[in-house]
């Protein structure tokens, strides 16, 4: 009980600054500067779970359609959905709509209820519309952990995005001495009315990010992107840029491709090759009408290795085929 307690408090902690902080960008990045001089031959500290040198991590994106209070009454989709996130290291979630707050801490101690060890982070609520939504970040600390105060919601000042993306920044639990893979995730939800736009948006910001700290290279845009990889824009003509899904699709009724994690590839060589998109029919034994009440979107996903690799090298060469979960 104790450490759902605490669980609880520190995202309300993390939700707080979400919505109501002014993020300072330059304190921002000297925290990340500083957790990078910390990290370099110091690892994870003693006592806690810690990841091998050939271990990897997954990173997923997930937009749960229209989650809140009505899923959060439904224990068969909540079941569902805490297995999707025990699969994974860090997960994206897009279009959190509930006014209420409780929802993300209620099903932090679902998904705990095993014995597992997950956090979240919640952004505020973002929209032109009544119909407003939240980013999500939930992450499992005992192989990774968010560095304190990376987070912030991308400064848009003249609208360019319906929903401005969330930032923040992980870093893997490694042994002593080992150098922990850290990276900067971009969770997104673009607007269908206004892909285009926010498509160029993305690119530029993600230069924005990369620019802004040369000590992190690993900047990782991921969510419901609302286009297949033909018409990623400017986002699209980032040099070395690779996206994970080509053809598949990654929505419920298998029509369409919106969802990606999009990277540099020379810079995040620590993506060993292998993604997914994860079925809720085929890995929950689900009929198409119960995989649809979970969401009309599929989780997708890629692996990293738990240690930093120097940049410019590294597996990734071509484009594999998807791994399904």
């Amino acid at each position: 009980m104790r450490g759902l307690v605490l669980s609880f408090l520190s995202l309300v902690l993390g939700f707080v600054c979400a919505t109501g902080c002014n993020v300072d960008v330059d304190q921002v990045v000297q925290q990340l500067e500083d957790a990078a001089n910390q990290r370099s031959g110091t690892g994870a500290s003693g006592g806690r779970a810690v990841l091998a040198d050939d271990d990897t991590i997954s990173i997923a994106a997930f937009n749960i359609q229209v989650f809140g209070q009505s899923k959060l009454g439904k224990p068969d989709v909540m079941e569902v959905l805490s297995n999707v996130v025990r699969q994974f290291d860090v997960i994206a979630v897009q279009e959190l709509r509930s006014a209420e707050q409780n929802v993300i801490p209620e099903w932090l101690e679902m998904i705990n209820a095993d014995g597992s060890r997950y956090d979240g982070l919640v952004g505020p609520r973002l929209g032109r519309t009544n119909m407003k939504e939240q980013y999500v970040y939930l992450y499992n600390t005992e192989t990774v952990e968010m560095i304190p105060g990376s987070h912030y919601t991308v400064n848009d000042p003249e609208e360019v995005f319906h929903r401005a993306p969330l930032v923040a920044s992980f870093q893997t639990k490694v042994a002593s001495g080992k150098n922990p893979f850290t990276f900067t995730l971009v969770n997104t939800h673009t607007s269908p009315d206004e892909v285009d736009w926010e498509l160029d948006a993305l690119g530029d910001t993600m230069h924005q990010i990369q620019r802004a700290n040369p000590n992190e290279d690993d900047v990782i845009v991921l969510g419901d992107l609302n286009v297949d990889y033909r018409n990623m824009g400017r986002l699209a003509q980032i040099p070395n840029v690779h996206w994970i899904v080509n053809e598949e699709p990654t929505n419920t009724r298998k029509t369409a491709t919106y969802d990606n994690i999009v990277f540099d590839k020379v810079q995040t060589n620590e993506y060993v090759g292998s993604w997914g998109i994860l079925g809720l029919e085929s890995q929950f034994g689900l009929t198409l009408d119960e995989a649809l009440d979970v969401s009309d979107h599929l989780p997708v996903w890629a692996a990293f290795t738990a240690t930093e690799q120097p940049s410019g090298t590294g597996p990734v060469a071509s484009h594999p085929a998807a791994t399904r979960r």
